[in-house]
């Protein structure tokens, strides 16, 4: 996104972020955030439920990687709005859509309404996260935007431990239905507190309509041609025995998909990033890699209890909430670290690598579900270490006017990455699970596996960047950033 300049009225004050004039608009980010949050992980833990009740097992992972290739979507369009006009329109569009997407979604009595409701939801999500970081950089002071993100990451914690087991009580005792219902004024009450205070964040006094422009269109070819490939997979994996003529259509529409996603994806990436180039690019690489194999994994892991142990939909949630706190643990411990900051890339994805192999053999041995949890935590810890590390890193490594665009491209790639590991695990569910075997535990074994290998190349990319990582701005090949689209 482009660097807007505040009106006078909309400029920070000089207070701290529990100031009382920006107390409330604190606590309404936060209370965004924190929805977002416990949607997500209630969203994840009540699945296995909608999918069996409305019959959408094979097309279970399409719930989860519509909602990332809209939110995709909706961040490059909400990034060029607020550009234009500021951040309350994209603000209120983004709640509306999320209302309207947990609405349907509840409401939903067939399979493919959900997926719907939740694109819906992704889309209100990319619009409403990219708004609130407008507000927070035009209306808090930049000695207290530190403090404000740090809040917002923490924001995420208790979501994530409790959300699971919120969900799936309500899941339990009322009906995964309530878990989209309930989550909706909640939406509307935190955009309620923050509304107020956005009134004087106007348009920007100069907007640059031309690189607002190039990156729209090339974000609704992003998505477009993400959307096309990920759905023509699973119909074909999901067909049975279908026509030469759809067996065909679908082949093409997938290849055509997968072509414009080649074909528009490295302007929007530093140069050589698809090539596992040394420095930034590797780190920009890295970043998309182990987000495949965490988020296609943890998409699964509440189907796979459901289903091969028979467990409940809220102790099923507690993998994921050990997720969660080995998350927290890693990204403490990578903030306290006194050697070059780059080996912990190499250190992350060989954590990762090694964790997820562990969670394939213990779902084939059927191990206790006390061992998943342990082992899953581990892959948490491996994600907050290097999720952080890559954030540092691509400010260390980007030149000072390129900061920003590079800063754009480790959300793409993040986002991009989550959206291939739940449409691949969604195909590969969707092609090997057998109805007449309610555990499928080969079935994900095969895909724990499958993920595996994007770790196993995020341990070369992460190498490759930290090699580079002690070097200066623009002192690491990739560093002239052609072709990417101003941020």
């Amino acid at each position: 996104m482009s660097k807007v300049s505040s009106r006078t009225s909309g400029r920070p004050t000089g207070g701290g972020a529990m100031s009382p004039e920006l107390r409330p608009l604190t606590v309404g980010i936060l209370a965004i955030i924190t929805c977002a949050a416990f949607e997500a992980m209630a969203v994840v833990t009540a699945m296995p439920s909608v999918a069996r009740d409305l019959s959408g097992e094979s097309s279970y992972g399409l719930a989860f990687s519509m909602y990332l290739t809209a939110s995709l979507l909706g961040t490059v369009l909400a990034g060029s709005w607020c550009d234009r006009q500021g951040p309350r329109p994209a603000l209120a569009v983004g709640m509306a859509l999320m209302i309207v997407g947990l609405l349907a979604a509840g409401a939903a009595p067939a399979f493919w309404l959900v997926t719907m409701g939740r694109a819906v939801s992704g889309l209100g999500g990319g619009f409403m996260i990219v708004a609130v970081y407008v507000v927070i950089g035009r209306s808090f002071p930049q000695h207290a935007q530190p403090v404000v993100f740090g809040w917002l990451a923490a924001a995420w914690v208790l979501p994530a431990l409790i959300g699971p087991v919120v969900a799936g009580f309500v899941t339990e005792q009322f009906g995964w239905r309530w878990v989209f219902l309930g989550v909706a004024p909640v939406v509307l009450a935190a955009v309620v507190i923050v509304w107020p205070k956005t009134s004087d964040l106007g348009a920007p006094s100069a907007p640059d309509v031309g690189s607002a422009r190039a990156r729209t269109l090339r974000g609704l070819a992003l998505a477009g041609g993400v959307f096309a490939a990920q759905w023509s997979v699973v119909r074909l994996a999901d067909t049975d025995s279908p026509s030469a003529a759809v067996a065909g259509g679908l082949v093409v529409t997938a290849v055509a998909g997968i072509a414009v996603v080649v074909a528009v994806l490295p302007p929007l990436l530093p140069k050589g990033t698809l090539l596992l180039e040394r420095g930034l690019p590797s780190v920009i690489a890295t970043r998309g890699l182990v987000t495949i194999a965490f988020f296609g994994t943890e998409a699964f892991i509440p189907l796979m209890l459901v289903s091969s142990r028979g467990i409940s939909a809220g102790t099923a949630g507690l993998t994921l909430s050990a997720g969660a706190l080995g998350w927290s643990l890693g990204s403490f411990v990578q903030a306290r670290v006194t050697f070059e900051r780059g080996w912990l890339l190499l250190a992350g994805s060989s954590i990762l690598s090694l964790s997820l192999g562990g969670f394939a053999l213990a779902t084939a041995v059927e191990a206790p579900l006390w061992v998943l949890a342990v082992v899953w935590s581990a892959s948490g810890f491996a994600m907050g270490m290097t999720l952080s590390s890559t954030s540092v890193l691509v400010l260390k490594l980007s030149a000072r006017a390129e900061q920003g665009r590079n800063s754009a491209a480790l959300q793409i790639s993040d986002q991009l990455g989550g959206v291939v590991g739940t449409a691949g695990a969604g195909a590969l569910f969707a092609l090997l699970h057998d109805d007449g075997d309610p555990g499928h535990v080969p079935t994900f074994v095969a895909i724990w596996l499958a993920l595996w290998v994007s770790t196993a190349a995020g341990i070369v990319s992460g190498l490759r960047g930290a090699r580079a990582s002690d070097a200066g701005p623009g002192s690491t090949p990739g560093k002239s950033m052609e072709g990417t689209v101003p941020a």
